[in-house]
């Protein structure tokens, strides 16, 4: 299955009760060459009006992360756990997670990325492990199989609680230096 396929199939899938509710299905935004891929866990508000992820206020300061360590979304791929906005933002459920997994094995597959950063907790607890604790985990390195697995505070918690955004930074940079590390190319990256 290509891009195209898997995009097609997505945007018409009725897998779960998130498909009576939705405007658009948001598959995922960036180059399919990607090194690195960015996983939140589902669409909100404005994503589901436009069909591209991360486009409301934790977006915009997402792309300002991004932009701190030569990234931006040019040169990786944004995506979700689950492809259509859960009612009134609230976390995904575990079956609409799973309704959506094979969307997002499909995208990894066909990305190949050397790098899965997880964006917040819940991405993390599904794809990192289970009992995941973002507030004593996130900035660590976790490998399965071929890939490297990474989490960092979701840009809407960095919103809420500022106190974080140190940490953040911090998290960032060790994101920017294994990058140029494993980077078939990079010079991809517009790192200062």
């Amino acid at each position: 299955m290509d891009f195209e396929t898997l995009r097609s199939t997505c945007l018409t899938c009725r897998r779960c009760p998130l498909a009576e509710t939705r405007t658009q299905v948001v598959f995922g935004v960036g180059p399919t060459d990607a090194e690195v891929l960015f996983v939140g866990e589902g669409p909100g508000q404005q994503e589901d009006l436009t069909g591209e992820p991360f486009v409301g206020p934790a977006g915009h300061l997402l792309d300002d992360m991004l932009s701190i360590i030569g990234m931006g979304r040019h040169n990786c791929y944004i995506t979700n756990i689950v492809k259509c906005r859960p009612p009134q933002n609230r976390d995904p459920l575990d079956g609409e997670q799973t309704a959506c997994m094979p969307f997002l094995r499909q995208q990894t597959k066909l990305l190949r990325p050397k790098i899965i950063v997880c964006l917040g907790r819940i991405a993390a607890m599904r794809l990192i492990k289970p009992d995941f604790k973002i507030t004593q985990e996130h900035g660590q390195w976790f490998e399965k199989g071929d890939i490297l697995f990474y989490a960092i505070y979701h840009p809407s918690a960095l919103l809420r609680d500022l106190t974080k955004r140190p940490d953040t930074f911090r998290d960032l940079k060790k994101l920017r230096a294994k990058v140029l590390e494993l980077s078939a190319d990079p010079a991809r990256y517009d790192i200062p």
